[in-house]
């Protein structure tokens, strides 16, 4: 008897330990998912497909999506504050637009790339501003932003641009392999941006403030936090994004065009939330958006694979987006019961 009770003494204590680990770590739960479902994806592709060859798939899908992991990363802080970014795609259209029509010019690539992310961030900060101090809704602010950047990549040029500087395309065109693996500049620069905003989130004041706006405005206005500060630069890292992955972007297709990036707001919206970011704001890492941006990637990797139709892809996105918008509410409900 006392040698079964000695045995489930330490099954007992591992079950309440890990129940405690769950309680104060409420907000990895569907990141560690994301994570699962990415794992079980790879494993069960791996399995499937003989000529399923993981670090050149991989290394592809972060060459095909280094544009959306970048616009995740600024639509991260966004969220993260409980607002929304739906200019994103069309900033990106913009800016890429622009950009080659600079460099047709006789623009050096020098000027024109920091001026596409200057651009950008003007209009991240007009989305902003129009939330602080006009009091005009996220979603609507930010939709007049879509409908200015969209406006403007088509007074640049209602056809597409070819862009002939090498300096711009060597963000593409240089590949740097190792052991089967292989990455561009261009996803060398989406991962930096991961690796800053993870930074920032995780060790800056300006992060800590930016999970106090979102979990509760009220009560950080109270503790005399910069609370108009932080959410205008939410915005304008939003823009800055968005800029940037227009610039890739271009880099990627060796042209700029003006539909570019149509429906890719709710793409880098969905990856963000698959990643584990409430969407009520307070709750989520970058390095959950970065997976939920290889989810997506994959499984576009694995529809291809399997010849089916791309529109599967959202068919299964949607389905993935309703099962994590689920588990956030379950999330959600539990903090509040222990609150």
């Amino acid at each position: 008897m006392t040698t079964l009770t000695a045995v489930r003494r330490p099954a007992a204590q591992r079950a309440s330990l890990g129940r405690r680990f769950l309680a104060r770590h409420v907000a990895w739960v569907p990141v560690f998912a994301a994570l699962g479902i990415l794992l079980v994806m790879i494993i069960g592709a791996v399995a499937y497909f003989p000529n399923f060859q993981l670090p050149r798939i991989l290394s592809s899908i972060l060459l095909d999506n280094a544009y959306l992991l970048v616009l995740a990363v600024g639509m991260t802080f966004v969220i993260l504050t409980g607002g929304i970014d739906l200019s994103v795609g069309a900033v990106m259209a913009f800016t890429g637009i622009l950009c080659a029509r600079l460099l047709g010019d006789g623009v050096p690539v020098g000027v024109a790339v920091p001026s596409m992310i200057l651009i950008g961030a003007a209009i991240g900060l007009l989305i902003g501003l129009l939330v602080q101090y006009f009091d005009v809704q996220p979603f609507i602010a930010s939709l007049v932003g879509m409908f200015l950047a969209r406006g403007l990549a088509f007074v640049v040029s209602l056809e597409s641009i070819k862009v002939e500087d090498g300096g711009l395309l060597w963000l593409q065109s240089t590949r740097f392999s190792f052991a089967g693996w292989y990455i561009t500049p261009t996803g060398i620069i989406a991962l930096l941006s991961v690796a800053i905003a993870a930074i920032v989130l995780r060790y800056t004041r300006f992060g800590r403030t930016i999970y106090a706006v979102g979990g509760n405005e009220q009560s950080a206005r109270l503790m005399g936090l910069a609370v108009v500060r932080t959410k205008l630069i939410a915005y304008v890292i939003s823009g800055v994004c968005a800029g940037l992955a227009g610039i890739i972007l271009t880099a990627y297709s060796g042209a700029g065009y003006p539909l570019n990036g149509m429906g890719t707001e709710l793409d880098t919206i969905a990856a963000v939330v698959i990643g584990g970011t409430l969407l009520t704001g307070g709750s989520g890492f970058v390095l959950g958006s970065m997976i939920g941006v290889f989810v997506y990637g994959l499984i576009k990797t694995i529809i291809s694979f399997l010849g089916a139709e791309q529109s599967w892809t959202r068919i299964t996105v949607g389905a993935l987006l309703l099962v994590f918008v689920v588990v956030q509410r379950l999330i959600v409900r539990r903090s509040a019961r222990r609150s």
